[in-house]
């Protein structure tokens, strides 16, 4: 049997731009996505914190170190620049696998740039337990 699971996690990025002409998907800075293990293309589920908002939606590339994370097409109709969003992909993993698995969780300051788990602890945008801390 294969159990999904996520694998990655960016938490608290918020949104660069919304553009609903857009093709489709997110546009997230290279740096976010390879921190996350979040692959061009791959699936990937976004949380509005802002308004409550789920949907499902697929990665792409903005320029690294840009801070971009850019909801596009329809999607762009449940965000707005400023909201703040979650977003994690998924996999699906053997038994073994999902007992020795650990997600990526990312968290980034105003700016969608990467900190560590203790300085987002001290902006007040998690609390205990994080994994991988």
């Amino acid at each position: 049997m294969l159990r999904t699971l996520m694998t990655g996690k960016l938490h608290r990025v918020t949104t660069t731009a919304a553009e609903i002409d857009y093709i489709g998907s997110c546009a997230i800075d290279q740096n976010l996505m390879d921190a996350a293990g979040i692959l061009p293309n791959e699936q990937i589920h976004l949380w509005n914190v802002n308004n409550g908002e789920r949907l499902v939606t697929y990665a792409i590339e903005a320029p690294r170190g840009s801070g971009i994370i850019s909801v596009n097409g329809s999607a762009a109709h449940r965000a707005r620049v400023g909201d703040i969003l979650i977003l994690a992909a998924f996999g699906q993993l053997t038994e073994t696998e999902a007992h020795h698995h650990q997600p990526k969780v990312v968290f980034v300051n105003q700016h969608n740039q990467i900190i560590t788990a203790d300085e987002a602890r001290k902006l007040g945008v998690v609390t205990d337990p994080v994994p991988n801390s």
